[in-house]
């Protein structure tokens, strides 16, 4: 959805990484859990920290900072797993997002999102919906169905085939 395409107010939630701040649709966030054990998962890529038991499904735990291009999470006391829903062909995937801290919830108008800057021909920012400004801070709004390729998501996860007894 570009932000031409967003035309009445929605909320966002928004969390840190590191020193910026990041939001996503509220719509496609399921639930917002403590950081608590992840199960290391051999041979996937580095920004997949493992799995979690949610209520006895496999959801996968992913690092944003890693995913991003900064240095991993480190666990603190603010450290959170954003448990989303992420469209990936016909399929809804549920995927943990590993985020320093959750700020707040907040609506924007659409007259307060920019559309992503262009930046070269080489930097891939399709994944970014917009920049929200809100009071005097500008906001990096994600596009999470965007966030990770299909072909990122089918190696990590097939849906209803892994079971994990807890």
């Amino acid at each position: 959805m570009a932000v031409s395409e967003i035309t009445e107010a929605r909320q966002y939630l928004t969390f840190s990484l590191a020193d910026e701040i990041f939001a996503v649709d509220v719509a496609k966030v399921r639930e917002i859990l403590e950081f608590n054990t992840i199960t290391k998962v051999p041979q996937t890529p580095e920004f997949m920290r493992g799995v979690i038991n949610l209520r006895g499904s496999v959801v996968p735990v992913m690092d944003m900072r890693l995913k991003f291009g900064m240095a991993g999470t480190e666990r603190t006391v603010n450290t959170c797993i954003i448990v989303v829903e992420v469209a990936s062909g016909d399929d809804t995937l549920v995927l943990g997002m590993l985020a320093d801290s959750v700020q707040e919830v907040f609506e924007l108008e659409p007259e307060n999102i920019e559309p992503a800057p262009r930046i070269g021909t080489k930097l891939d920012t399709t994944f970014i919906r917009g920049m929200g400004k809100h009071g005097e801070q500008f906001i990096i709004i994600l596009d999470i169905d965007r966030v990770f390729s299909g072909d990122e998501l089918s190696g990590i996860v097939e849906p209803d085939k892994v079971a994990v007894n807890g």
